[in-house]
């Protein structure tokens, strides 16, 4: 009796097999492109809260005024001196003087603008919004801190939010706000549910 050798694939179930997984990545990428903005605006809320605290602290381990300032820049991956001091900035500068135009400086004490830190967003801020505001809803780009790690301008920035800057339900915005005695806190604005944590 002749044996048959190994049977192949036939063209109708390679066929199934493609339209199924067709329709499993078209059920997944909307939600992985949510998911990859998400980390996106959780990753520049990270940085600028990395460098408000970093401001506060460099404050008071100086006892002296120090600067956290929101800054644009023509190319969002390279800190050069295209700098400009903006409410809208991604990027951020912590230094003693201002820093706009002056941003490609190196950390120094002692050179013009005295940069201490600074942060340039690159592609992972290419589609995450930050707007910066005073206490009220003024625009602000600057928060001095004094040498007690407190903020000394009631105009400057006490709040930033930070979103996806396209439309849409299935992004998390976040917001860090900046308390009168210098403490730095990450909330979400859209929750509401008292006694939650993340509840700004």
């Amino acid at each position: 009796m002749k044996q048959s050798g190994p049977r192949g694939v036939t063209l109708i179930e390679l066929a199934v097999v493609i339209a199924l997984v067709a329709l499993l990545l078209m059920a997944v990428i909307p939600s992985a492109s949510a998911w990859i903005r998400n980390i996106q605006i959780r990753n520049v809320a990270t940085s600028l809260q990395t460098g408000l605290q970093k401001a506060r602290a460099e404050a008071m381990r100086r006892n002296t005024n120090v600067r956290f300032s929101l800054v644009s820049l023509t190319d969002s991956a390279v800190m050069d001196n295209s700098c400009k001091v903006d409410d809208d900035g991604v990027s951020w500068v912590v230094s003693l003087d201002d820093p706009e135009g002056k941003c490609a400086t190196d950390v120094s004490d002692t050179t013009d603008p005295r940069i201490l830190d600074k942060q340039a967003t690159g592609s992972g801020g290419k589609w995450v919004k930050v707007q910066g505001y005073d206490g009220g809803t003024q625009t602000a780009k600057v928060v001095i801190f004094n040498g007690f790690g407190r903020p000394i301008n009631n105009t400057g920035l006490a709040r930033l939010d930070i979103e996806n800057d396209t439309s849409g339900n299935d992004y998390r915005a976040l917001r860090i706000a900046i308390g009168s005695g210098g403490t730095i806190r990450m909330c979400e604005p859209s929750v509401n549910a008292s006694g939650d944590p993340r509840k700004c």
